[in-house]
């Protein structure tokens, strides 16, 4: 009886632009990714007095601030392959 709890699940992968891809990005991926963005920015600005001083600024904003934000605003709809690219 244990067997069957410790089996892992299957999963059923969909591809990019599929109805229900589109439909989980629009109510789950990109209200995350816009609260990643803002999170981003308010750590981004904490973090800039280090970041000038280490000269990474530029690195900084673009991992805190531009990867959430281009994931939330220029990724098309229903492509969540481009998500784990960086």
């Amino acid at each position: 009886m244990a067997f069957y709890f410790v089996q892992t699940p299957r999963s059923c992968a969909q591809e990019d632009g599929s109805p229900e891809v589109i439909a989980a990005d629009v109510l789950i991926v990109r209200p995350v990714c816009l609260a990643a963005t803002i999170v981003g920015s308010a750590l981004f600005l904490l973090s800039l007095p280090i970041a000038i001083a280490s000269k990474s600024t530029s690195e900084t904003a673009r991992k805190l601030v531009g990867l959430p934000a281009r994931a939330t605003f220029t990724r098309p709809l229903g492509e969540m392959s481009s998500l784990t690219d960086r």
